[in-house]
Parts: C-alpha cells; sequence; structure tokens
C-alpha cells in the first residue's frame, strides 16, 4: 500500500471514530432531527414547500448534509433522502388506510407535484401500489 491509501484509511477511521466517542451528541443530532423532520411533515408545510431537502433540514440543524447522512448511516444503515422517504410513505400508509382520498390528493397532501412520482415511490418501498395497499388493508 502506498502512504496516499494509508492516509485516507487513517483519515475515514478518524472521521467514523468521531460518531462512536460522541455518542450523546450523535444522540441529540439524530433526536433533533426527527423533530425538524417531524414538524415539517405535520405543520402543513408539505403542501406550501414541498418534500424537504436534505440540504434545508441539514441547514436546521446547523450541520453540513454530508455529515448528516454520515451520522445517520453509522447509525442506522440509511441516508438522510432515505428517513425522509421512509417518513413520507408512513404519512401515506397512514391516509391511505384512514381517509377516503384518492391517491393523487394524497400525493399532492405529501408534497409530490406529481402523483406518479408518489406512486412510483411507494410501489418501491411497500412492494406494492398505493391502491392495492389501499385494498389490502381495507
Amino acid at each position: 500500500m502506498c502512504s496516499a491509501e494509508i492516509f485516507l484509511i487513517y483519515a475515514e477511521r478518524f472521521y467514523e471514530r468521531q460518531f462512536f466517542t460522541r455518542k450523546k451528541s450523535s444522540h441529540e443530532c439524530w433526536e433533533k432531527f426527527e423533530d425538524v423532520l417531524s414538524q415539517h411533515f405535520t405543520n402543513g408545510n408539505l403542501l406550501e414547500k414541498g418534500i424537504p431537502s436534505v440540504k434545508s433540514i441539514a441547514g436546521q440543524l446547523n450541520i453540513s448534509p454530508n455529515y448528516l447522512g454520515s451520522l445517520l448511516r453509522i447509525h442506522t444503515q440509511q441516508n438522510t433522502q432515505q428517513h425522509i422517504q421512509n417518513k413520507l410513505i408512513d404519512l401515506a400508509k397512514e391516509r391511505l388506510s384512514t381517509t377516503n382520498l384518492s391517491v393523487s390528493e394524497i400525493a399532492y397532501e405529501l408534497g409530490f407535484e406529481h402523483p406518479q412520482s408518489f406512486s412510483k415511490l411507494f410501489k418501491q418501498k411497500v412492494k406494492q401500489s398505493p391502491g392495492e395497499f389501499r385494498r389490502a388493508f381495507n
């Protein structure tokens, strides 16, 4: 191995070590992330502002998007975008099972500009279409 590779390996280990040696601050950051995400989804912001971006959430937490992604990936094996999508899917499942809104109405309510994008994401995550989910649930 050349010295550049050894240096990169050392730097990566040092970078990842901070997430384990600062468990309390990492946990606090995780909780703040969950709070910011929940507030965005419950305050009607989805209709106004659309789906939150990784950059906007990281900005609200006063950390970089890369740091937030690393923090989440170390603790949950998922990146920030996956967390946002999972939250959207949970809300979609709730609305599909508790309301009579159409799939398009739910998609717009959740911040999607196009219902097809919502249906594609839903099917990718749940392995069935929103309509199939609703029929199976009822």
